[in-house]
């Protein structure tokens, strides 16, 4: 069954992920964009470096084509932020992403972003969900929907383009490239094979940085990995940084809309350290004003830079689409998640590692201080936070029970410490006297739990694993 999970539907290659059912799930799209009147205007099409993806892409532009909605779509494989960015500065009615971000290399997948240029809503995948179950007209099926037989009898038209040049010239606007010029920072960039291959690099030679790559061909299997920027799949990033006595390691994901940091002694920093440190600089040091948004996993470390400034912390579920209907309500200064992705005021509301990573470099050239030296300032002002993160496989009966039972009777205490705030509106996250918390949330897609946990004690998280020992 074709499900929109938390950034759209995603399947293995020819098992599911087939051309059928992306031309059901492209059908189902334009349905949506055609009942809402928003056929009129393009349909930015996109894909990153996976097998087939670029088949893929043109089976959507067909599918679009037969509903009379004109295509725009990109010449080679892109990032999924500049595909959404493009969404905002053509006008477009919203974009389709042949992507699977950072999953393994047999997945694929299609992203739907609305014409506000962020993840769809669930409200929005709800009925395209519900399109699906709806013959339509131009799959040569009968419909019921006139509406739908007339924009039949008309075609769109399609146009290739290239839309590097100008998300370069526009992301540049979002720091000082005199300040990273003069630094003359050394920069190792690792795009994973993936789609910001062209991107990162070009950006930073052009404020004045110097450029060694790796990993700057496209690869359909990424190497043999994840093209996830973690630490586990950087060890070749943070050993040339080393070797080659340079400042910074930065890396995206396969469709770079996730960061990955390695610091001048190779290093590799989570995404919470770096969300972190760049909210402190964007307060400090850019005078950003406005609230910070973050997901129940994310560290708190946000709430401790936030709290001298008065600044309002705003948690959300899981998945960056709950961030980006906060952002479209008011000024966010920072809006990130723990799994690598973040944007910023001004910005469009979906995640960037493109400008993460720029900003990273800002940081240091502006600060004149190698990254190890900043995070160790920011410690010092708001203390050590120390997070941990792990996945437990559980039968999906006995998942469905457990959840059930922790929404409905949350424990009060756990290995001694008391239990002062329960919250159950995405899993259960217990929150502990001492600020301390833990998370525990079904996967959506796997017979597993997520385990998240943070404290400024690792006392505590050795009792939290304790408990979680005897619950699982």
């Amino acid at each position: 069954m074709i499900k929109f999970g938390t950034d759209g539907w995603r399947a293995v290659i020819s098992d599911e992920f087939t051309f059928a059912n992306v031309r059901q799930v492209a059908a189902a799209v334009a349905a949506y964009l055609i009942n809402h009147k928003l056929d009129k205007k393009p349909l930015i099409v996109g894909y990153d470096p996976r097998f087939l993806a670029d088949r893929f892409a043109e089976e959507v532009v067909k599918v679009m084509e037969a509903a009379g909605i004109s295509c725009l779509l990109t010449v080679r494989d892109t990032p999924t932020p500049v595909v959404a960015w493009e969404v905002k500065d053509r006008g477009a009615c919203g974009a389709i992403m042949l992507t699977a971000s950072h999953n393994p290399p047999q997945y694929c997948g299609i992203k739907f972003i609305p014409d506000y240029a962020g993840p769809a809503n669930e409200q929005i995948t709800s009925e395209i969900e519900k399109n699906l179950l709806t013959p339509s007209s131009f799959l040569g099926h009968p419909s019921p929907s006139k509406m739908e037989r007339g924009r039949a009898e008309r075609r769109g038209e399609v146009e290739r383009f290239e839309p590097r040049e100008r998300y370069l010239e526009y992301i540049k606007s979002f720091v000082d490239p005199s300040t990273l010029k003069r630094a003359k920072l050394k920069v190792v960039v690792d795009p994973m094979y993936g789609a910001g291959r062209g991107y990162l690099d070009k950006l930073l030679e052009e404020v004045g940085c110097q450029i060694e790559e790796i990993h700057n061909y496209r690869d359909v299997l990424f190497g043999g990995h994840n093209p996830e920027p973690d630490e586990a799949n950087l060890k070749e990033l943070s050993a040339r940084v080393k070797e080659d006595k340079a400042d910074l390691g930065l890396a995206l994901d396969g469709d770079a809309d996730r960061f990955g940091v390695v610091d001048e002694a190779g290093d590799c920093y989570s995404p919470n350290q770096v969300i972190a440190m760049l909210f402190d600089y964007l307060v400090e040091d850019k005078g950003m004003r406005g609230s910070v948004v973050r997901s129940l996993g994310t560290t708190h470390m946000l709430d401790a830079i936030a709290k001298p400034h008065n600044i309002k912390v705003h948690e959300t579920p899981v998945g960056f689409k709950h961030i980006a209907q906060i952002m479209l309500k008011e000024p966010v200064i920072i809006g990130g998640e723990e799994s690598g992705g973040l944007t910023i005021a001004g910005h469009i509301p979906e995640k960037d590692g493109i400008l993460a990573d720029l900003l990273v470099a800002e940081m240091t050239a502006h600060r004149k201080k190698p990254l190890s030296k900043i995070w160790e300032d920011l410690t010092k002002k708001i203390g050590k936070f120390e997070g941990r993160r792990g996945k437990v496989e559980i039968p999906e009966d006995k998942k469905q029970s457990l959840m059930e039972g922790l929404k409905k009777n949350p424990p009060t205490e756990v290995g001694g410490m008391k239990v002062v705030e329960a919250r159950t509106f995405d899993g259960v996250k217990l929150i502990f006297k001492d600020g301390s918390w833990l998370l525990i949330r079904p996967s959506g897609t796997e017979p597993l739990v997520r385990i998240y946990s943070e404290s400024r004690d690792p006392n505590v998280l050795d009792k939290i694993e304790l408990y979680l020992e005897s619950l699982l």
